[in-house]
């Protein structure tokens, strides 16, 4: 294969975008060849964005049998994710899903079985990966430079969103639309980037998530989450979508010092000595060890979304390693399943969750959401 022929399912706000990054050799080595979508006036936007070089289809089925795509795009509504992505692997097509990948672990689950069925290209639209001060953090830790991980603490609460903005669409912070709130749509990179960078997933968490509490909604839209790693290192994680002005911060101590996120900066204070080796050693009492403030320079470009599409391209035609292989969408979508889950019977849970009861669960508040499809 010498080009990848690329189709897009759902050309709303993500699907728009995608579709404008891939044209006219936006993305190397592919080319945009047909888009799918259930709304006929995003159809005709599509003909008359792209005229004849790209087919439409109102037809799933006649999408991903059309003979003239390689590889899809999938950009519709949550709970859609994992039942398209498993149609396209049946049809030997390449899967690039945008975030989160579904919305309970259980269909996640049953989409990674079938993805690992194949020898297809399968990646997650996690496009914080390709922001090179995350990359950077990442590259500290995985080296040693940070020492053991002790504790973690992300607040991140620039999610503003004002009941006009729930408003504009019947779906929008419903259960039977988007399957949650904040943690389903505004902090899956947060999730992802979370255990990504620190290579921790929790062992268990218990989480305090309020619904409708700002705003006029059914789903969650402040949580504060207290977790536990196996390693005996402690995190919190605090979001919302009501609060201005919003701070987000990111913090990681561990052994060696403290590395610290906010503003596009990463500010390293490193101990001179490991604490616990001046623990051990000091015997002056009052006292810690020497600190220095050091300003980490990151280099390098931030590609964004039209990144994880060229990595994902590169994959397919080259054999590149992919910066978010898709079955590690889980291991966010289980840490915001697990706080739910916590709150829901105002209890611990421990990873990896019961995906049953969750399941169950969540359909009691599907079934009773305002929005009915």
């Amino acid at each position: 294969m010498e080009q990848l022929r690329i189709g897009i399912i759902g050309i709303g706000n993500m699907g728009t975008g995608h579709a404008s990054d891939m044209i006219n050799g936006g993305v190397k080595g592919a080319i945009l060849t047909a888009v799918c979508d259930i709304k006929p006036e995003r159809l005709e936007w599509a003909k008359e964005r792209f005229g004849e070089q790209v087919k439409t289809f109102d037809n799933v089925d006649e999408f991903l049998s059309s003979g003239i795509i390689d590889g899809v795009l999938i950009a519709t509504p949550h709970f859609d994710h994992p039942q398209l992505a498993i149609e396209c692997f049946e049809r030997g097509l390449h899967v690039l899903c945008e975030k989160p990948a579904g919305v309970y672990t259980k269909q996640v689950r049953e989409m990674n079985d079938a993805a690992a069925k194949t020898d297809l290209k399968f990646s997650m639209m996690y496009n914080q990966r390709t922001n090179p001060i995350y990359k950077k953090l990442k590259e500290l830790i995985d080296s040693g430079e940070l020492g053991e991980i002790r504790r973690t603490n992300w607040i991140i609460t620039n999610w503003y969103r004002s009941q006009s903005y729930y408003d504009s669409g019947s779906w929008r912070a419903t259960w039977a639309g988007e399957g949650g709130g904040v943690l389903l749509n505004q902090d899956p990179h947060q999730l992802d980037l979370w255990q990504w960078t620190t290579g921790l997933m929790p062992k268990r968490v218990r989480a305090f998530c309020y619904f409708g509490k700002h705003r006029n909604i059914e789903v969650e839209d402040d949580v504060t989450a207290f977790v536990e790693y196996e390693n005996g290192a402690t995190g919190v994680f605090v979001t919302t979508t009501g609060e201005a002005p919003g701070t987000n911060r990111f913090e990681v101590t561990g052994d060696r010092g403290k590395i610290v996120i906010e503003d596009n900066k990463l500010t390293f204070w490193r101990l001179r000595v490991p604490e616990s080796v001046f623990n051990e050693e000091y015997k002056g009492g009052f006292g810690e060890p020497e600190c220095w403030k050091c300003e980490i320079p990151v280099h390098g470009e931030n590609s964004g979304h039209k990144g994880i599409i060229q990595n994902w391209t590169d994959s397919i035609l080259h054999g590149a390693p992919l910066i978010a292989p898709g079955e590690e969408g889980i291991k966010g979508l289980s840490i915001s399943n697990a706080m739910l889950l916590s709150t829901w019977t105002d209890n611990w849970v421990d990873l990896p969750l019961d995906e049953d009861l969750y399941h169950t669960l969540l359909q009691e508040r599907v079934a009773n959401s305002v929005y009915k499809g």
